[in-house]
């Protein structure tokens, strides 16, 4: 999709931002030609990337249109190659949480033009460290991609529609649980080098998540 020009913010709720997001996926087509579409809600975690990400897949699925929803957390890597640099550094958490290639194969792959449709949902558990053994699903052609997680922008993803929620960085840094202060210049070194309120097809300043505004 084109994104629309960037300037003032206007005043939405969630629900509003969520349905007219819906509406405009379930009217649109891949700019690759691929029979799917593929969307993703960017933002660090005190943004809540998910709980947008999980209106959005409501709201297609009233719409009548198939979803197939990822959550980054569910394709990291293995605790020894995430953690080989140790448990707080922002630079392997910037370049090797993320589990690309598994993405590639198992989600974006085949939902590319000429692809299978057969996708999984998650691929390996953080929390155990083991694989989640999750069964296949396939994505009938028509369905959406609905994905959230931090840092997925700049990665050459083929995102159809991208969403960026915004945070300062002092309410990152006020969000953020003190444990996970560590983060804090991974997400400043996304916005320096990425510049993901450029690269978003839509951005949402979600400084106050009571009172959210986008340029959608």
């Amino acid at each position: 999709m084109t994104p629309r020009a960037r300037g003032a913010f206007t005043p939405v709720t969630r629900e509003r931002a969520v349905g007219d997001l819906a509406d405009r996926l379930a009217a649109a087509e891949a700019a690759d030609g691929s029979p799917w579409l593929r969307a993703a809600v960017d933002g660090a975690p005190a943004a809540r990337p998910h709980e947008w990400a999980d209106g959005l897949a409501e709201e297609l699925r009233l719409r009548g249109r198939p979803v197939h929803r990822v959550s980054a957390a569910g394709f990291l890597r293995p605790a020894s190659l995430r953690l080989e640099y140790g448990h707080r550094d922002p630079d392997a958490y910037y370049d090797l949480w993320l589990d690309e290639g598994a993405l590639w194969r198992e989600v974006f792959g085949p939902l590319s033009p000429g692809g299978t449709g057969r996708v999984l949902p998650d691929l390996w558990d953080p929390a155990t460290d083991r694989a989640t053994r999750s069964q296949y699903a396939r994505l009938p052609p028509g369905g959406v991609l609905v994905m959230d997680g931090p840092l997925l922008l700049g990665r050459g993803f083929p995102f159809d529609l991208a969403v960026h929620l915004l945070l300062t960085p002092a309410a990152l840094a006020r969000r953020t649980p003190a444990e996970e202060h560590w983060t804090l210049p991974a997400f400043a070194r996304y916005e320096g080098e990425v510049r993901p309120g450029r690269a978003a097809d839509v951005v949402v300043r979600a400084d106050d998540p009571r009172h959210p505004a986008w340029t959608g």
